[in-house]
């Protein structure tokens, strides 16, 4: 039965439906509404700035986003955006697609903590971005009405949500801290993890083994 929530359809195709399956398994409620409201935002961004944009992609990119964030899927030794994106690109492959589109999720799960650049690229990777942004930060608050917001949340609840998404990403993340340098999951650590000082950027190049 489809599903249409603030006037934005869910997919429902096989390859949306077993997304939805592995999301819900593997991560938090609390993730798993994230992830479907980034979805919601992203595409009512998406019609408010006329893009065109594939639902299917969208979705993909939006429920597998924080999959790194999970203890299902998360690894140690790279950024937790690749853990979802590298995911996200063998269950496309695994779903016949490949090239073009599967690259376009990975990009948009991969760079969705990067400020500005995902914003010019294909529809897909901004709108992940955009979406994102609206749950997590507030930006792009005002650009859907609040029917629009009402709806959302009215699906897929934030109770208490600053502090729980804080959590979710200092647990995440907190095992391979030096996969925070020069991100903004640095900010997280700073703040939850005691004793962790994010790596300095003019200390490297100062320190580094160049005579001058």
């Amino acid at each position: 039965m489809t599903e249409t929530i603030a006037g934005v359809r869910i997919p429902d195709s096989k390859l949306a439906r077993e997304a939805t399956e592995l999301v819900r398994a593997a991560a938090s409620p609390l993730l798993f509404d994230h992830s479907r409201r980034v979805y919601l935002f992203g595409s009512l961004r998406g019609q408010e700035q006329g893009l065109a944009f594939d639902p299917e992609l969208l979705y993909v990119g939006a429920m597998f986003h924080d999959l790194g964030l999970t203890e299902r899927y998360r690894r140690t030794d790279q950024r937790f955006e690749l853990d979802g994106a590298d995911e996200a690109r063998r269950f496309l492959q695994q779903h016949g697609i490949t090239g073009d589109s599967a690259d376009r999720v990975w990009t948009a799960i991969a760079l969705h903590t990067t400020p500005e650049i995902p914003l010019h690229m294909s529809a897909e990777v901004a709108l992940v971005t955009r979406g994102v942004e609206l749950d997590v930060l507030g930006l792009g608050y005002d650009a859907i009405t609040e029917a629009q917001r009402s709806a959302v949340t009215d699906a897929h609840p934030r109770p208490d949500f600053k502090n729980r998404i804080l959590e979710a990403f200092t647990e995440g993340i907190e095992q391979r801290p030096s996969t925070t340098f020069g991100n903004v999951k640095s900010d997280v650590l700073e703040h939850f993890v005691p004793g962790f000082h994010h790596t300095d950027f003019v200390d490297v190049i100062k320190n580094s083994p160049w005579p001058e």
